[in-house]
């Protein structure tokens, strides 16, 4: 197959993927904070928070707690309703209603749940800087996906050049007015030429295949971006990104500056939350119980059953030699147990209110190491605070340098890329004029589409560069 059959081939081919659906980056940006794990992650510990608040004010709430036990007590054992001890087989049944309520200590639980309030707060303003990072991530690779679709459209344009002189050359081979070294050493340039348009494809397909990563989408699916003009992106002018104004404007806007604030104040309220565990607290009990017991008397029905004799009481001596005795008519007692009903509801029924006061004198030190603890924990939040504004304005200052340093870099790789292309320009009337080497000219060639590439590269290293800082100033991202 010829080199130039072969690049039409790929030509085709590269077309043809890109006229299916395309994505912009809203669209990428939206779908990435929908369904990105990172994002989603964020969320699952947003509603954990709001879990926790919940938790913590159902806490002012009385509990409410039953407990029932059942069992067989064998030999010699204390019956649980008389409280005597019987040596038979005692079937047992116990059941206890109780609730507790907080009256008061010292505000701990309002102060844990506006430390769980803020925590929330924290949690939210956590899940944004999780669509933040990602719509930057995707923003990134955006315009990485761009400038290598930049250098697929600058490969195809040196690949059409090269073919077009290929074609003119080998017609003046054919007619013998150039020597065949000449066609060869097109055809090579072609070969070259391919090479590096396969290769800034396959790059723009990596692109793609990261763009799919981060939007957990399925890389089965046909994926393709939009391709606006790098020329027409919006930036604002350098003179409004200030490194001092963009950095006091993070500062407001940023989550993390907003996490980390609120992770503050929680941590705050936790002191104060160990601090009221140290001072006395008072609260109130009631509760119900009763029990049952197969062996618990029914005095209230007990029987009388004459027995036809006669019981002696007693003797006594009426003379000397003549005793008497007392007697009175025999009976049997028939004691039923008590009912299960009447036990529970009636006989063994108790009630209990009051109130508990509860002073911690000597806790193994326990209740100051947690105030320490929440202390310690405040102060580190606090540092890590101040490291994470220090690093924001170091990145925003970095960012700046690097955009002005882009700017510069891009209207020097701008000149070099058109003195390039007049030099081509002369190159090629020359050579059209017999004055120089196909050799000399390729080099030419190649000089210019460097100089292209460079200015690509130069032009969208600015246009993130401005990006970056415009996203550290609150104003979103845009192309």
């Amino acid at each position: 197959m010829k080199p130039s059959v072969l690049c039409c081939f790929f030509i085709i081919a590269f077309t043809f993927c890109n006229a299916q659906g395309k994505w912009d980056l809203q669209r990428c940006v939206v779908y990435a904070i929908n369904n990105n794990i990172s994002v989603q992650q964020a969320d699952v510990q947003l509603r954990l928070s709001a879990l926790e608040i919940k938790l913590r004010e159902a806490g002012r709430l009385p509990n409410l707690n039953f407990a029932s036990s059942a069992g067989y007590n064998f030999g010699r054992s204390i019956n649980r309703a008389t409280n005597t001890f019987e040596s038979r087989t005692i079937f047992f049944n116990n059941f206890q209603v109780q609730s507790n309520v907080n009256l008061f200590n010292w505000f701990s639980q309002r102060h844990s749940i506006e430390a769980a309030r803020l925590s929330t707060k924290a949690a939210e303003a956590g899940k944004d800087k999780a669509r933040n990072d990602i719509a930057l991530n995707v923003a990134t690779a955006y315009l990485q996906a761009l400038l290598a679709n930049e250098q697929i459209e600058v490969a195809r344009v040196q690949i059409a050049q090269t073919s077009s002189r290929l074609q003119t050359i080998l017609r003046q081979v054919a007619a013998g007015a150039l020597p065949e070294l000449n066609a060869v050493e097109l055809e090579v340039q072609l070969a070259r030429d391919s090479a590096a348009y396969i290769g800034a494809g396959a790059t723009y397909q990596q692109n793609l295949i990261l763009l799919k990563a981060l939007l957990n989408l399925d890389m089965k699916v046909e994926f393709d971006i939009e391709k606006p003009n790098v020329s027409t992106i919006p930036v604002e002018a350098l003179a409004d990104l200030q490194p001092e104004a963009v950095y006091a404007e993070a500062l407001k806007n940023l989550p993390q500056q907003r996490v980390n604030e609120f992770r503050y104040q929680s941590a705050i309220k936790e002191i104060q939350v160990a601090k009221a565990s140290m001072y006395p607290t008072l609260s109130a009990f009631g509760n119900i119980g009763s029990q049952y017991s197969s062996l618990f008397p029914d005095q209230q029905r007990t029987q009388s059953i004459p027995t036809g004799k006669q019981d002696t009481l007693g003797s006594f001596e009426i003379t000397p030699g003549t005793t008497s005795y007392l007697v009175r008519p025999g009976f049997t007692f028939l004691i039923p147990n008590t009912t299960y009903g009447r036990q529970l509801f009636d006989v063994n029924l108790s009630q209990a209110i009051g109130l508990n006061l509860s002073i911690p004198i000597f806790n193994n030190r326990q209740l100051r190491t947690a105030r320490d603890r929440a202390v310690l924990n405040a102060e580190t939040i606090k540092l890590q605070t101040e490291a994470d504004n220090l690093q924001v304005q170091q990145d925003i200052y970095s960012a700046y340098n690097d955009a002005v340093t882009a700017q510069q870099q891009f209207f020097a790789a701008q000149k070099a890329s058109e003195a390039a292309d007049r030099s081509f320009g002369f190159s090629q009337k020359r050579f059209d004029a017999g004055l120089l080497s196909t050799l000399e000219l390729l080099t030419n060639q190649n000089n210019l589409y460097r100089a292209r590439l460079d200015a690509l590269s130069a032009q969208y290293e600015f246009v993130f560069r401005m990006k970056l800082l415009e996203f550290y100033k609150g104003k979103g991202l845009k192309l």
